[in-house]
């Protein structure tokens, strides 16, 4: 007959272990964030010290705060079951996001904690874990929690989570080096907490109070991918499936063209990687993103869904169908969802191919006599010259016919050698770095000058015609309105 053996872990090598669950900087910091949004707090400060001769890195919030008994159970590793019932608006799942993420980033962990006027701290320290092998928590007396410096950033009360002895921010680099590589990494940390708290930095969850976070005092400003502020953003019917008695919102987007963002916007959203690798899923717990860019092997991300945004929503009562890791970085969509996601899709990756296709349409039809020709047949799409353009025919009309053959030959080999690959990757990656040259005031009027001799000589100008041919070229293009001067000041 079998006998029982309890057979408690190595205290020493789980920890070690706990380190290495993948979790980046911004990932933990986040991690910590969720507990401050589940006390309920309104402002989070982030502080990294690096003058000090011991460096930290602190996340302060005015949340409501632990007694002494309450810090003990948070500071437990699995201080929570999973499958245990939670608050509608609580963030938490495995009860291990402090204490993993905490030791992903640093060797020493404090919490500090203030409720109804009494201040309690307690001490993960891996260099004693290690000595002894045991979870040696040291709780600290009222004086020594009181004496810590960031426990003066605590009033009435919240919550001061200090990480020290910070092997992995640092990367063992010192001096300069150790600054910059700090800075990178704070840089990360804000773009984010941007993104995956933008719904409450925004103060669009229901029933929760708007939040700030700041990181070394510089408030972070929250990015919502869907762009929701641009008139030309549509925003398609919400859809709702219900998962094990819950309901989950389905929310599709279609992002504007670039040119129809502002300078400002376009920036903003390409400093954050590109429309391509954005698109997909985003996922969101609570109002929490946990997961995005992702379309979960439904379709292949490409150009026909480079605008399309799916916003998902579930509740955390939910959560065994979503299969989320401890970091909460990864969320998978249950069947059922996944059946009307693959729906959604289709109709979405139309909408977003149209307002490219429709985009390029409108090039086109500018002008009654386009420089360029788009054929669709059964030998697939080509592009060409028009050779009956009126600057073709005007330049024709002025060769004999061994000169218009080889003009003919040119007009052949221009689009023939197109480099459509490189154009396609240059547009996809950076479309509004891929500009046409800009001219001077001086450089403009010499080109209309040149154009008119070539087009009407010495002869009358059809002014009309004229400015049909400045537009088809789109040699102008940034500068109609000086050629429009052009033309009112010497042609009229």
């Amino acid at each position: 007959m079998s006998r029982r053996h309890v057979l408690p872990p190595s205290a020493s090598s789980l920890a070690a272990s706990m380190r290495d669950l993948g979790y980046s900087l911004e990932t933990a910091v986040a991690d910590l964030v969720d507990n401050s949004i589940s006390a309920r707090a309104t402002q989070v400060d982030i502080v990294c010290d690096l003058e000090h001769d011991s460096p930290s890195l602190a996340v302060i919030d005015n949340g409501s705060g632990m007694s002494t008994d309450e810090l003990l159970i948070a500071m437990r590793h699995g201080a929570g079951h999973p499958g245990d019932a939670r608050r509608p608006d609580d963030l938490g799942r495995f009860g291990l996001g402090l204490k993993t993420a905490s030791f992903s980033q640093c060797r020493r962990l404090t919490v500090l904690t203030l409720k109804d006027g009494a201040l309690s701290g307690a001490e993960w320290d891996l260099d004693l874990i290690d000595r002894e092998d045991e979870w040696a928590l040291l709780v600290l007396e009222p004086e020594e929690a009181a004496g810590q410096p960031v426990a003066q950033k605590l009033a009435g009360h919240g919550t001061a989570v200090i990480w020290r002895n910070l092997d992995r921010l640092f990367e063992d680099e010192r001096g300069d080096r150790r600054h910059e590589i700090v800075n990178e990494k704070l840089d990360a940390l804000e773009k984010h907490l941007a993104l995956v708290f933008h719904r409450f930095l925004a103060g669009e969850i229901r029933g929760v109070r708007k939040l700030t976070i700041a990181v070394n005092g510089h408030p972070v400003a929250q990015f919502d991918p869907f762009c929701r502020k641009n008139p030309a953003t549509q925003i398609l019917p919400e859809e709702v499936v219900r998962v094990a008695g819950a309901e989950v919102h389905i929310q599709p987007y279609i992002l504007p063209h670039h040119s129809r963002l502002t300078a400002a916007e376009y920036d903003f959203y390409q400093s954050r990687s590109d429309f391509l690798s954005n698109q997909g899923a985003y996922i969101y717990r609570n109002g929490r993103l946990m997961a995005w860019g992702d379309w979960f092997r439904l379709i292949p991300k490409g150009e026909a869904t480079k605008l399309a945004r799916i916003q998902i929503d579930f509740p955390n009562s939910v959560d065994e169908s979503w299969t989320i890791d401890i970091k909460k970085s990864r969320a998978r969509p249950p069947h059922a969802v996944r059946e009307r996601l693959r729906q959604i899709i289709e109709r979405i990756s139309t909408r977003s191919t149209t307002v490219h296709s429709g985009r390029g349409a409108r090039l086109f039809q500018e002008t009654t006599a386009p420089l360029w020709e788009r054929y669709a047949d059964q030998n697939g799409i080509r592009y060409a010259l028009n050779s009956t353009h009126p600057l073709v025919s005007a330049l024709r009309a002025g060769l004999d016919s061994a000169a218009s053959d080889q003009l003919s030959l040119f007009l052949d080999a221009v689009p023939a050698s197109l480099p459509i690959e490189m154009i396609y990757y240059d547009y996809a990656s950076t479309p509004q770095k891929v500009s046409r040259q800009v001219f001077s005031d001086a450089e403009i009027r010499d080109r209309l000058r040149a154009l008119r001799a070539v087009l009407f000589g010495d002869g009358p100008v059809d002014v009309d015609g004229f400015r049909e041919v400045v537009r088809s070229t789109r040699l102008f293009e940034k500068h109609f309105d000086a050629a429009e001067r052009y033309i009112e000041e010497e042609l009229r």
